[in-house]
């Protein structure tokens, strides 16, 4: 009998630690460094500015490309597996020095509805009370010059004629954190970021002279809501090329390559308004909740966050050479 009694408390013990070091050891990346980028020249004899005139088909946005976003928001990272891809609508397009209305709470729960029926009507039910979360994110972004030449995608001399300029990738963590763990994950990533307005952009883009298959546009992102500083970093920390990126995107939509006029956003580095802590992000895992809980979960745990975009907030976008956004929120 005190044998089973030891077992016992050694199993129980033993896996309690065991749980432990699971919830609370910080996540691990040793696979997690910046692409191998060519940074391009930017003097006068390098290439040119022009003002930016966006007319795209498709709008593509990768998510999770710098190690300082990924380990923010406690993402997995395997090297084998392409970034989160999703498709941004054109309706959500708009200039610097715009207004733009923040959506209500029946304009979010109709996008919610359009992406799984009969989920609104729960979310309606369950969340009486419905924070936007909305959130910055400083992006460098191209516009695809010419057509890509597929064919020649495995060429290491092939580069495609990219126009570089910037771009604020607002967002509702509250829509896109009901897609977690879904197969359509990015489809709710894409709809959290739809909404009019949501895709300031600069006045003006670099168009290089010359590009190599690697090439880069090196600028410091930097991001200031109201005068604080919220983001800043450089562009070479990008884990993926442009070329890289491109080629995950037609491995996901083969039916609808980027063409000449289309527009990808490069990711968005550190330094969000969303915080979830990684112990957070694993027993939702572990347990294996439902996306009404996790959103419950989320909007408790930044009850008292107050970097989240407010009505009367004015974001500014910079990024060197490319200019600067800025963005008035309003109710």
């Amino acid at each position: 009998m005190l044998k089973r009694k030891v077992c016992f408390w050694v199993i129980l013990v033993t896996g309690l630690v065991v749980l432990a070091l699971y919830l609370f050891l910080p996540p691990r990346y040793p696979h997690l460094r910046p692409a191998d980028i060519q940074p391009l020249p930017t003097g006068p004899n390098d290439g040119r500015l022009v003002p930016l005139t966006l007319k795209p088909n498709v709008i593509y946005g990768m998510g999770l490309t710098y190690s300082t976003h990924i380990k923010e928001t406690a993402s997995p990272f395997d090297p084998n597996i392409p970034p989160v891809i999703f498709r941004k609508e054109v309706i959500s397009l708009c200039s610097s020095d715009q207004k733009v209305k923040l959506p209500g709470r029946k304009d979010l729960i109709a996008k919610v509805e359009s992406l799984e029926p009969g989920l609104g009507k729960k979310l309606e039910k369950k969340c009486p009370s419905l924070p936007l979360l909305l959130d910055y994110e400083a992006e460098l972004a191209f516009v695809l010059l010419n057509d890509v030449d597929w064919k020649r995608m495995n060429d290491p001399t092939y580069a495609p004629a990219l126009g570089y300029f910037i771009a604020d990738d607002v967002s509702v963590r509250t829509l896109a954190v009901l897609g977690e763990g879904k197969p359509n994950k990015s489809d709710y990533w894409g709809a959290s970021k739809s909404f009019p307005g949501f895709l300031p952009v600069g006045k003006q883009m670099w168009v290089p002279n010359h590009s190599h298959a690697n090439s880069l546009l090196v600028t410091t992102l930097t991001t200031t809501v109201n005068g604080q500083v919220r983001q800043s970093q450089s562009t070479d920390d990008l884990i993926y090329t442009p070329r890289q990126m491109l080629a995950f995107i037609a491995r996901k939509y083969p039916d609808q390559l980027p063409r000449k006029g289309d527009v990808v956003l490069t990711g968005t580095p550190g330094g969000v308004a969303l915080r979830i802590p990684y112990w957070k992000v694993r027993m939702g895992r572990l347990l294996q909740l439902g996306s009404l809980t996790k959103l419950s979960l989320l909007i408790r745990s930044n009850r008292t966050n107050k970097n989240f975009i407010k009505p009367g907030d004015t974001v500014v976008v910079s990024g060197g050479i490319l200019g600067t956004i800025q963005t008035l929120f309003i109710e």
